[in-house]
């Protein structure tokens, strides 16, 4: 157990393990990266050992984070977003706008966006480790999972595992939106980016990920 700012205790070890995970190492990649052993970042996981400032910032390093990912103690006013304030992004070559609704405090295990669909868009089929649920706001989604559709309207709502390969799309002639709220340990989850090329906004969630690591929704 580490000490946050303010003499704080933190969860320091569970923090390291949720960001290797989130990033897809395992401790072995982590321990050819920063210098550390594999055994003693087992230990440092489990809390049975506390790293000196040295080592966990050979850590976060590794981790491409700063010290302050795993030590500092979140605020309650760093969790709101306010309406017309929050970060909204796409990425080259696709159509879906996201709007971040979650906030990225240290330790934070959940993510979630505000998705608008366009009409006639239709995602790739992935998987990956976590769970998500989505909720329809306006519009029709049809979300299909392990090889079955379901056609959401506004109010409905689903919740299910990444693991099974899934789907969605906006079968109407008008825009979609959708809130996605969800924990997924790899790294497909979506930051905050310009848009692509020559404006063209594009979808983050099936862009840079294989069907096997996934991504949002």
């Amino acid at each position: 157990m580490g000490r946050g700012r303010f003499g704080v205790s933190v969860a320091l070890g569970p923090r390291i393990r949720r960001r290797r995970q989130a990033m897809g190492l395992t401790l072995q990649e982590l321990s050819n990266a920063c210098g550390v052993s594999v055994g003693y970042l087992s230990q440092v996981e489990r809390d049975n050992a506390v790293p000196t400032l040295g080592t966990l910032a050979e850590i976060a390093a590794a981790l491409d984070v700063s010290i302050d990912h795993f030590i500092a103690s979140p605020r309650q006013a760093d969790s709101v977003t306010r309406a017309g304030g929050r970060a909204r992004f796409a990425v080259a070559g696709h159509s879906v706008v996201y709007e971040q609704t979650s906030a990225d405090f240290p330790g934070h295990e959940l993510t979630s966006f505000l998705l608008d669909v366009p009409p006639h868009y239709s995602s790739e089929t992935v998987q990956h480790s976590g769970e998500e649920i989505i909720f329809v706001l306006e519009g029709e989604i049809l979300q299909v999972v392990d090889g079955q559709g379901f056609l959401l309207r506004p109010g409905d709502s689903m919740h299910y595992l990444g693991q099974q390969p899934h789907s969605y799309s906006n079968p109407g002639d008008v825009p979609a939106r959708m809130l996605w709220t969800g924990k997924m340990l790899h790294q497909a989850t979506p930051k905050p980016r310009p848009p692509g090329p020559a404006g063209q906004p594009d979808d983050p969630a099936h862009s840079t990920t294989t069907s096997t690591k996934g991504s949002t929704a």
